[in-house]
């Protein structure tokens, strides 16, 4: 997906980037300013921070702000579309020769990774629809077509490993990601293999070996 997104943090890891992104350099626009900004406050604080707030951290006026945006809830879709591709390309092995297992165990690896961070707040999609609680928001409808990714993604990796049920394997993967992200975030701990383990059984009991 061509979207363009902020520069990953140097654990290259994007929940974590939206939190950790330093400030906006000045040489970029005040689009460009407010959707960084957002993306670092809405996943730090939660989608309630107000507009003054979200215009101070990006050095850009409220007056401004509505002229690129009819409001707060825009620029909300605006910078998770912004920021999704780089928590997507944290999460994706990159094209190689390993087999469909690995590729798939590749991204619980990560999440585990991305559990171990102090900024950590959990997956920045399902934090953002649930926060919002309107499945009919533009960020929630955002949100929903990448972890839709997510899962055609587990759905690709299962098909071409020849698994009976592909789609049965994916969902089931796509409930273990989520479930491990969100307890991560409420027990405040890494989760310790857990994502990894509950995937591998997965693997396992569906005969992808």
């Amino acid at each position: 997906m061509n979207v363009s997104s902020p520069a990953p943090t140097p654990a290259a890891t994007a929940a974590t980037a939206t939190a950790t992104t330093a400030p906006p350099a000045a040489a970029a626009t005040p689009r460009e300013r407010l959707l960084d900004a957002a993306a670092l406050l809405f996943y730090r604080e939660g989608v309630h921070v107000g507009v003054e707030a979200l215009c101070r951290a990006a050095g850009v006026s409220k007056r401004s702000m509505y002229q690129l945006f009819t409001s707060k809830d825009e620029v909300l879709a605006a910078s998770l579309e912004r920021a999704a591709p780089t928590y997507w390309e944290a999460l994706i092995p990159r094209e190689d020769d390993r087999p469909p297992r690995a590729r798939i165990l590749h991204i619980f690896e990560q999440l585990e990774s991305l559990s171990r961070s102090p900024a950590y707040r959990g997956c920045p999609l399902v934090a953002t629809a649930v926060e919002l609680k309107d499945p009919e928001h533009p960020a929630s409808m955002a949100a929903r077509r990448f972890k839709d990714m997510l899962t055609d993604y587990f759905h690709q990796e299962a098909r071409r490993a020849g698994v009976p049920d592909p789609e049965q394997l994916a969902l089931q993967l796509t409930v273990v990601f989520d479930g491990s992200s969100v307890r991560a975030v409420v027990q405040a701990q890494p989760l310790h293999g857990l994502a990894v383990t509950t995937a591998t059984a997965l693997l396992d009991a569906a005969g992808l070996r």
